[in-house]
């Protein structure tokens, strides 16, 4: 994943707000464990990325989370003692003991995995729709040398990305192979010579020496607003949903749920919530 920038209200609100409303949707997917809420937060992300013009790289994420949430479904069915709903009976597997997967443990697997999905996703818009040099840069006042080094980080992905497929390369060229010790030593000494240039041009630009940045002031846009104000009502009706148990859900020992007009309300609140910033488009059409 990495930052696309477009013409779009998310990213003309400031990167730490971006941040924050994404940050939002996590939260609310942590705090419930009902698959009509979770269902809900998934479809306002896919819409939020969406309005964003970033949901082909936000789709790619359901490449390596969809089969999560089978992994999760499968092994929490067969590890979990929990539930009355027996599937089968596989007998006794040895150091797992007595395998008997219930319909309960299938569930709660199946909405934990779900959970992951919708909060990858959230993390994938995140990536793609919040510059993540301005987020850096509204942490400098914060700790300066934080904010470097996450930087620096940040910028040397990609670049050791590129050097792990060029020794792939190289290694595939050879007829007999290459030991993995001798490519570890070559990985282990590029990484050690590029640590070193780059402390040394640190050095020289001054960076040791350098103090926290004065304050730069920044109107606050119409974007902003909304995008902040979405991330608070997001969160706050989480937790107060949370604390009220508007849409309980028990999977055991058997599976107890609620699908009343509360959960659809709350459901559709969060939606609503979730998409109304992206509504607001003036200033930024072309």
């Amino acid at each position: 994943m990495s930052y696309l920038r477009r013409a779009s209200p998310l990213h003309s609100a400031r990167a730490s707000i971006g941040a924050a409303y994404c940050a939002a949707l996590v939260l609310a997917a942590l705090l419930t464990s009902h698959p009509q809420i979770l269902a809900a937060l998934g479809l306002a992300v896919g819409l939020g990325a969406a309005a964003a013009h970033v949901g082909r790289r936000v789709a790619r994420t359901l490449y390596f989370s969809i089969p999560m949430v089978v992994l999760v479904a499968v092994v929490n069915a067969l590890v979990s003692r929990n539930g009355l709903t027996v599937l089968a009976r596989f007998g006794y597997w040895g150091p797992f003991g007595q395998v008997d997967p219930t319909l309960e443990a299938l569930c709660y697997g199946a909405v934990v995995g779900l959970e992951l999905v919708v909060i990858i996703a959230a993390c994938g818009l995140a990536s793609a729709a919040v510059d993540p040099d301005e987020l850096l840069r509204s942490l400098r006042r914060v700790s300066f040398h934080s904010a470097l080094t996450a930087t620096l980080a940040t910028r040397m992905v990609p670049l050791l990305a590129l050097d792990a497929q060029r020794i792939a390369e190289a290694q595939r060229s050879r007829v007999h192979g290459t030991p993995r010790r001798a490519v570890m030593r070559a990985i282990t000494a590029n990484a050690l010579d590029r640590a070193l240039d780059i402390a040394a041009t640190l050095e020289v630009r001054g960076y040791a020496g350098a103090r926290r940045p004065p304050r730069v002031l920044r109107p606050i846009s119409r974007h902003d607003i909304a995008f902040a104000a979405a991330a608070a009502a997001i969160a706050a009706l989480s937790i107060y949903a949370a604390l009220a148990s508007l849409a309980p859900f028990r999977y055991y020992p058997t599976i107890r749920a609620s699908f009343g007009l509360t959960q659809f309300a709350l459901a559709g609140a969060l939606v609503v919530i979730a998409v109304l910033p992206f509504t607001q488009r003036r200033g930024i059409e072309r």
